[in-house]
C-alpha cells in the first residue's frame, strides 16, 4: 500500500464540514489508512476510492457525468451508489458509508454491497464464443448481475484472458512483468462457476437446436450465445513471409514468441503503421533494437487521426531512432533482410506485421446470422438477426448513434462496454448500447485519447499545441464534430465523450476555443 498517497488529506473519518466541499466538488482524503474520494452532488454526499481499480488512476482528476464517475486515463465508469464499473474496468470501485451530523460529514466504514439476486429470465445456458475482451467482460457481468445457470465460454486462444493492449506496449518493452497480464487468476473463474474451454475452436452452430459444435466434435447447448471471437491478423503474402523470424502480435503466445526472438536480433522491420506497428516499433526501440517501419501511407496514422497528428507521430518515432520508409510495400523476406517494393534492401533479423485484422465470419454465415460492414450485424441491444444470438466486440457491426450510420470498432475498451451491455441482455434487460467509442495510445511515453468515431472527416481543428503534447484535435463533416484527440489533457477527452454522449454541438465546439 502507497502511504503516502492514502494519507493525502484530510482524514475524513474524522469528519468535515459540508460548507467545505463545492455543491459539485470532490475532495480527496483518507478514512482507515485507505485513499477516499468525498463527492458532492447538491445535497448529496457519497464517498468512493480514489484510484482507478484498472491502472491505479487518480479519480480527483476524472469527471462527474450524471451519476457517474469517469476515470481521467482510459475512461472507465463507476456508478457513485454502487461502484459498478464499465470496462475496461472489471473491479467496482469501493464505496463508503457515510454520516452527517451537525454540519459534517463522518466517512465511516465500507459499503458491504448485497449479492445480486438470481436472475436468469428462464435462460438456464449461456455459451459465449470467445474469450478475449467482450467475452470475459460479458461472462463475469453475467454473473454479477446474478446469472446462476450454467456459463461456458469456448475460447481459441490458449491462454485464460489478458491485459492485450499491454502486449504492444510495456510488456513487449520489458517494463511489464508476465504476471501482471492476466485479468483473472484460475480460481476466480473456479469460485464464479465460468467453465472456460481453452484451445477450443467452434466450427458451427444450428440456432434451431440451440447448439454449438467444436473442432473436435464436442457438443455445447445454449438457450442464449453470444459470439466474440475477436479478429485474425491479416497475413503477409510475399516470398519469405512464413520464415520463422517473421512474427504478428495478436495474442500473448504471439508476444511470448516475439519476446523470445529479441535476445537473438538486432534490427528490425516493422511493416505497417498503425496503432499496433508504432507501438511495436516503440517498444522493440525500447530493447535496443534499430527499427525501421515500412508502409504504403504517406504518414503513419494519417487515415485515422489525420495529418497534424500523423506527422506529430512520425517526428516523434524519428526523434527516437526509428527510420520510416513511406509509399513502400515489401517485396521479398530473406533470412537477414527484407527488400522492397523499389529494390531498397534493409538489414532485418526480424520481422513484424501489423497490416490490419479481419473477421472469421463463416460460421456465422453458414448459420443465416446477417453479415455487414465486414463483421456481424446486430441491433441497438447487439443481438442478431438470429433470436438469441448476440455479437459484440470486434465482430459487432451495430448502430452508432452519433453519426446515425452503422460502425465496426476493433478497440479493447469498446470490446469490454460491448460485452457487459450484451451480458444484461440475454437476461432480458432491454439495454441499448450508446456508450460513445474511446481508445487509448500511449508510445515513448506519450499519450493519445480519441473519443467518438470519424471514419471519415471534412475538416481537422487544432487547439493549443500538438509540439508540447498539450492539443485537442477535433474531426469534423457538415459542421459537426464527430471524434476528439487529445494530447495531455485529459479533462477535455472526459468533457468532449459527455458532450458526444449528449449530442452537444455547441459545447463541443466550445471545447476547440479552450
Amino acid at each position: 500500500m502507497d502511504t503516502q498517497a492514502t494519507q493525502e488529506g484530510p482524514d475524513l473519518g474524522q469528519g468535515i464540514d459540508e460548507a467545505s466541499i463545492p455543491e459539485t466538488g470532490m475532495l480527496l482524503g483518507h478514512c482507515g489508512g485507505e485513499a477516499v474520494l468525498l463527492i458532492r452532488r447538491g445535497e448529496r454526499f457519497v464517498a468512493v476510492g480514489a484510484s482507478c481499480p484498472h491502472y491505479g488512476a487518480p479519480l480527483v482528476e476524472g469527471a462527474l457525468v450524471g451519476d457517474e464517475l469517469r476515470c481521467p486515463w482510459h475512461h472507465a465508469t463507476f456508478n457513485l451508489e454502487t461502484g459498478a464499473a464499465s470496462a475496461p474496468s472489471l473491479n467496482p470501485l469501493p464505496c463508503w458509508n457515510i454520516e452527517r451530523r451537525g454540519g459534517q460529514i463522518f466517512v465511516t466504514s465500507r459499503k458491504s454491497l448485497p449479492k445480486p439476486r438470481p436472475a436468469s429470465n428462464g435462460v438456464r445456458r449461456i455459451v459465449i464464443v470467445g474469450g478475449g475482451a467482450a467475452g470475459n467482460a460479458a461472462a463475469e457481468t453475467l454473473r454479477r448481475e446474478g446469472f446462476d445457470g450454467e456459463l461456458t465460454v469456448l475460447s481459441a486462444d490458449l491462454d485464460l484472458p489478458y491485459d492485450k493492449p499491454n502486449l504492444s506496449k510495456d510488456f513487449l518493452a520489458g517494463n511489464a512483468q508476465e504476471e501482471w497480464i492476466p485479468l483473472r487468476s484460475e480460481d476466480f473463474y473456479r469460485e464464479e462457476a465460468i467453465d472456460f474451454k481453452l484451445g477450443t475452436r467452434v466450427v458451427r452452430i444450428d440456432p434451431a437446436a440451440g447448439r454449438l459444435m467444436t473442432s473436435t466434435n464436442e457438443t455445447f447447448a445454449f438457450d442464449r450465445c453470444l459470439l466474440a471471437t475477436g479478429t485474425v491478423p491479416r497475413r503477409l503474402s510475399v516470398v519469405g513471409s512464413e520464415l520463422p523470424h517473421v512474427h504478428y502480435l495478436r495474442t500473448l503466445s504471439d508476444c511470448l514468441r516475439l519476446i523470445a526472438r529479441l535476445g537473438q536480433s538486432r534490427a528490425a522491420v516493422v511493416v505497417g503503421s498503425g496503432f499496433i506497428g508504432l507501438e511495436v516499433a516503440a517498444s522493440l526501440r525500447a530493447r535496443g533494437l534499430a527499427v525501421r517501419i515500412v508502409t504504403p501511407d504517406v504518414a503513419p496514422l494519417v487515415r485515422v487521426v489525420g495529418p497534424e497528428l500523423g506527422a506529430f507521430f512520425r517526428k516523434m518515432h524519428e526523434d527516437n531512432g526509428v527510420i520510416f520508409h513511406l509509399g513502400r510495400q515489401v517485396a521479398h523476406i530473406a533470412q537477414d533482410s527484407v527488400t522492397l517494393d523499389d529494390g531498397t534492401n534493409l538489414k532485418a533479423d526480424l520481422v513484424v506485421v501489423g497490416i490490419g485484422v479481419q473477421s472469421e465470419l463463416a460460421m456465422a454465415e453458414a448459420a443465416g446470422i446477417r453479415l455487414a460492414g465486414g463483421g456481424v450485424e446486430v441491433s441497438r441491444q447487439l443481438e442478431t438477426n438470429v433470436s438469441g444470438i448476440y455479437a459484440a466486440g470486434d465482430i459487432a457491426y451495430w448502430p452508432e448513434p452519433r453519426s446515425g450510420s452503422r460502425a465496426r470498432i476493433e478497440h479493447w475498451a469498446v470490446a469490454g462496454r460491448q460485452g457487459q451491455v450484451a451480458a444484461r441482455n440475454m437476461l432480458g434487460r432491454g439495454e441499448d448500447y450508446r456508450v460513445v467509442p474511446f481508445f487509448w495510445t500511449m508510445q515513448f511515453g506519450t499519450g493519445l485519447s480519441y473519443v467518438g468515431h470519424a471514419p471519415a472527416w471534412a475538416e481537422t481543428r487544432v487547439s493549443g499545441s500538438i509540439a508540447a503534447c498539450d492539443a485537442t484535435v477535433a474531426f469534423l463533416a457538415r459542421g459537426r464534430v464527430l471524434a476528439v484527440a487529445t494530447l495531455g489533457r485529459e479533462s477535455v477527452s472526459l468533457a468532449a465523450e459527455a458532450a458526444l454522449a449528449d449530442n452537444d454541438d455547441k459545447r463541443l465546439l466550445a471545447l476547440l476555443r479552450e
